[in-house]
Parts: C-alpha cells; structure tokens; sequence
C-alpha cells in the first residue's frame, strides 16, 4: 500500500480559502490569526464562545512540510520515521503518512492509530525496548514485525508471542552531556551484544539490525559518529554469528528549532560522514531515524488564558507601610501548567516565553511577573523572571515553538482530541505537497504546481511563508 492510499480524499478537495480578516477554518468556528494591533491580538477561543475558557493549539503543517524537505536535502541517505509518542495529533500523522514516512510506536495504541489512517505494517517500527507482552501478541496479529531488544528478558518474551519478528538490538550510546538520558533506561553495552546476539540465535528469533538514541538536546554532533562506529562493530558480531545485518536506526535528538545548540545542518554533515566511513553507500544497509521534536517543535503554537491574579510586595512590607508605589511582583495563574502542556519546564528545562495579546505601548509601565499552573503546589510554575505590563484575568498569551510533547497522546482512536487544534498551511507549502501526490500526467494545472518531493529541498527556503489556509482533510 503506497502512502497514497492513506487519504484518497486529499486528491479531490478544495482547499479552504482565508476569509477578508485573515481567519483560519476550525471545525466549524474561526480563531482571528496574530496580526493587527500586536501579535495575538484579537484572539478568541473556540471554546470561549460557549463560555468555557480553554487552551488552543494552532499548527502550520507547511512547517512540518518544510521540516521535512530541509530532511531529504541534509540526510539523503536516511529513511525518516516519526516518533508518534511526540505528538499524535491527527493533522501531523495525516500529512506525514502522505509524505510517506514510516511511524515509531511505543505501544499498542500507537500502532492502533496509524494503522487506522492507513500506514501499512511494513513502515511500522514498535520501537520500545521494554514491552508489554499484550503489546507484542498485538504487532504479531498485525503484522508489526519490526521490534526493538535491548535485554535477553524482552528477547524471551518476543520468541514466546511473535517468533517471526525481526529483531532490532538497541545499544547504549554516550549521552551524558544530553537534556534527557536514555541510556540510563535503555540500551545494552557493547560488552553485552554477543550474548545477546548468540542468545536470539540460539531462540530462533531474527536480529536484523542496530538501534541507538543519543538523547535529546546533545550539543555534541560526534556522539552520533560514536554510535555508528558501535553499531559497525555489533554488525559485524551479528554477522559472525549467522544474522543478516541490514537495518541501523539512528534513533532521534535531532533539533527542531533554528536557534539550537548544534545546527541540523552540523548533526547531519557529521552523521554522513560516518556512514561513509563505516556504512557507505552500496552496502546493502537500510538507515532510518526516528524523529519527533525535529518535525513538530517549530509548527506548533499555543494560546493559554490567565484565569487569576494576585500582586505580591518584593520586600514584604508591613500594612502600615504598603503603599500604591511599593514594588511588586504579580503572580499570573494559567489554565495550564508544568503537569500539562508545559512539561518541557520539567523535562527539558526550558522557560516559555509568552508572546502577549496586545502589543504595549512604549510608554506602559512593566512589572515583575511569573507565570504559574493551576495546580496548588509549588512546583507548577511555567516561568519567572519576566517583565510583563498589567495583564487582566481573561487575556491570553500565546507560546511558540510547542510542537512537542504538549498534549495528550492518549486521545486517539474514537476519543476527542484533548485539545482544540487549529490547522494551517500556506498555499505554498500545499503546492509543493499536492506536486509530490498527483502524477503530472494526472494534474491539470501543471504550470501552477510546485516541484515534487523528489527535488522538493531546492524550494525549502520558499516555503517559510505563513499559514493562509486550512485543508479540509485534515480538520
């Protein structure tokens, strides 16, 4: 099944033109995009309508497009798989699907989801090391067949419940200079590979391959030159043992913002040259990657609502000496916090940075501000430190750059969406889409369509233009 085949509907559709006052479709309601007086100006929820205040994802799928033919053009050589665990928002699976990347699914309701929107099982990697039996019966009953090992237990579970998998074996990486540590979790030394190598030959389970993950946020590119110079050495142990050797996974880390430590471009010359040292071309090696932040990060926005409010005094000053002009900071409540969409605060140790509703004028007083979720602990604060002017209960604020593990990727097959999700793309971006989809001898208005993905990257820098429109078949 081509990716194609995933959404027949997209070959027939009108795209949703913007209205007059720049608004974008969402299910039936419109959200006035951030232009006017200042950014995010005139913004109204979907749910504010109905005298619900909720927060509200806005996502340009032309970034995600963009993000994808920068990918072709750095990494010609390697096969991208979405890490669905990032975000499970339909729009992004849908989009991506018609690209034709492959999926990385932790679990069953993972590969549940993208099975449904039509992904064939071929494309399909249950990437977890450390399953659930369930979840194994499960890829076997759906012909899921590429799974990832890094421990003789898993090794025992998967010959029991699915003994025609093919075996992918993770490998430790150096990743101590990373935001997150997956090494700590996941990944067999490589003093521990030919056991393990000898112990699925003995069980009659296939290893066709090595995985590694460096871990997101490393600022050094070399320790992905590290990893592959390992996973040449467990190929070779496989070898010698009898496994036909032809997959290497690259795992993910892969940044999904220009202002990154290490640039993309960085990551992907180092990487390329250590697949010509120790993988070069013509060796008969499949190489994948399994990204998530790299596609997602940059496309998604977020508009929070403040839904209290209290003035603090910065020395704490007895009531007879408060005064109108002590200093003071103001503590701003969200309807979201740290346990919520802005888990990066904990994870990743970021600090969001709103953009606000109405742009101040030059000569409006700031003060000393932090944001901070609705739950009552102390730890649920989104961000200190920020010079803000006086905001009101009811404004919203608007967070860029929230692509990634914001939302709830439980809500997927017959569930709702746990957030409401506004999708654009520009006229652009839809073009260059639309080309890689319709053959040319199919399309009748082939002057006005962009390049297909096949040289898609030369027209990566045009495609930064802003969301204009909604396609229907991803609402």
């Amino acid at each position: 099944m081509s990716a194609r085949h995933c959404l027949p509907s997209w070959r027939t559709w009108e795209p949703q033109k913007a209205t007059a006052g720049h608004c974008w479709p969402i299910y039936g309601r419109t959200v006035d995009s951030m232009h006017g007086e200042g950014p995010g100006s005139h913004i109204r929820s979907p749910l504010a309508v109905q005298g619900k205040v909720a927060a509200f994802f806005v996502a340009d799928l032309g970034a995600v497009v963009r993000q994808h033919f920068c990918f072709l053009k750095y990494l010609p050589r390697v096969r991208p798989f979405y890490a669905v665990r990032c975000n499970s928002s339909l729009g992004v699976l849908k989009v991506l699907a018609e690209l034709g990347l492959g999926f990385s699914c932790a679990d069953k309701a993972e590969m549940e989801l993208v099975q449904h929107i039509g992904v064939p099982a071929s494309k399909i990697i249950c990437a977890n090391p450390c399953k659930q039996i369930a979840q194994i019966k499960y890829a076997a009953k759906h012909g899921v067949r590429l799974l990832s090992f890094d421990n003789e237990v898993e090794l025992a579970k998967v010959a029991k419940s699915h003994p025609s998998a093919k075996m992918v074996l993770c490998i430790a990486t150096q990743d101590s200079h990373s935001l997150s540590h997956l090494s700590l979790r996941f990944g067999a030394s490589l003093k521990s590979c030919r056991h393990l190598l000898e112990n699925a030959k003995k069980s009659h389970v296939e290893v066709v391959g090595v995985s590694f993950h460096i871990g997101s946020g490393c600022p050094d590119p070399q320790a992905y030159a590290q990893s592959i110079a390992d996973a040449r050495l467990v190929f070779q142990m496989g070898a010698e043992l009898g496994h036909t050797m032809n997959i290497l996974d690259l795992g993910g880390g892969f940044p999904g913002l220009e202002g990154a430590k290490v640039r993309f471009e960085e990551i992907a010359s180092v990487i390329n040259s250590a697949l010509d040292l120790y993988f070069p071309e013509g060796c008969g090696v499949d190489i994948l990657a399994e990204l998530g932040r790299y596609y997602v990060t940059s496309a998604f926005s977020v508009a929070v609502s403040i839904v209290a409010k209290k003035e603090v005094p910065l020395d704490q000053p007895s009531r007879e000496e408060e005064t109108s002009s002590t200093p003071k900071t103001v503590v701003y409540h969200l309807d979201e916090g740290v346990y919520g969409i802005f888990n990066s605060v904990l994870f990743d140790n970021t600090c969001p940075t709103p953009t606000l509703q109405k742009k101040p004028s030059a000569d409006q007083p700031l003060y000393s501000s932090s944001l901070w979720g609705p739950a009552i602990d102390g730890c649920d604060c989104v961000a200190e430190g920020l010079w803000l002017p006086q905001l009101h209960v009811g404004d919203w604020l608007v967070f860029d750059n929230m692509g990634a593990y914001t939302m709830d990727t439980k809500s997927l097959l017959g569930g709702t969406q746990a957030y409401r999700i506004t999708y654009a793309m520009s006229r652009l971006a839809w073009e260059a889409l639309r080309g890689q989809l319709l053959p040319a001898e199919e399309d009748q208005d082939a002057e006005d369509v962009c390049k297909p993905l096949s040289c898609g990257w030369e027209i990566t820098d045009t495609l930064c233009m802003g969301p204009v429109f909604t396609p229907a078949s991803i609402m």
